[in-house]
């Protein structure tokens, strides 16, 4: 399922509601977990990415169901910076509710073995794509609040990875108004294209050429 990856920053917290609610998978045990350790030794590239990083180690610690969006309207996602093998194009999608340009991403499912997998796999499902490449660690991080189009949910706290595209042929998935690559030069990518969008995919091209055996 796709979610939206930015919408301004909020400085309050969603408490949880008293709705009904289903029972939250067993598997997310282990994805809070996982999110709590990655995120507590990972070294933010920016001061903002750090502010970031520190609100969401402190919600893990304080919400054991965290990352399970039917308990908290506050919750985390993830999602996937796609770029090809050059590193000089990006792979993004026209989100259907917002209506503005995104990388790849959104809710964790109960079949997520990793925060790795459901990146990937929102990565295949909305991109189309044969195949993607997953670069190892923690790309980068953005919590972003959601207007009303969103229902229940109003904020998300987004964990990003990066992954090479094995192939270019794009396909439209039923959660997106368009998909399609743009070239990673800053004048080329959409013009409502966040800052945060814009650093990941600069940071995604650096860790690419990096590794070019990757």
């Amino acid at each position: 399922m796709t979610s939206d990856h930015g919408a301004g920053r909020v400085e309050t917290r969603s408490a949880p509601s008293s709705r009904a609610e289903p029972a939250m998978p067993e598997q997310f045990t282990a994805l809070h977990s996982q999110a709590l350790a990655d995120l507590s030794t990972w070294t933010a590239p920016s001061p903002p990415q750090e502010q970031m990083r520190a609100r969401m180690v402190e919600t893990l610690r304080l919400d054991a169901t965290a990352m399970w969006r039917h308990h908290s309207r506050a919750h985390f996602t993830t999602s996937l910076v796609v770029v090809d093998a050059d590193a000089r194009r990006v792979a993004l999608t026209l989100h259907a509710k917002a209506k503005r340009w995104f990388q790849f991403g959104g809710h964790l499912e109960g079949g997520d073995a990793t925060l790795e997998a459901a990146a990937l796999r929102e990565g295949l499902e909305e991109s189309g794509l044969a195949d993607l490449r997953l670069l190892p660690g923690l790309l980068a991080v953005d919590i972003h609040a959601l207007d009303g189009a969103f229902g229940w949910c109003t904020e998300h706290l987004d964990v990003r990875y990066v992954a090479v595209a094995v192939g270019e042929s794009l396909t439209v998935s039923d959660e997106s108004d368009d998909v399609r690559w743009f070239d990673v030069d800053v004048d080329a990518l959409p013009e409502d294209a966040e800052p945060a969008l814009r650093e990941a995919i600069a940071l995604a091209c650096e860790r690419v050429r990096a590794n070019p055996g990757l």
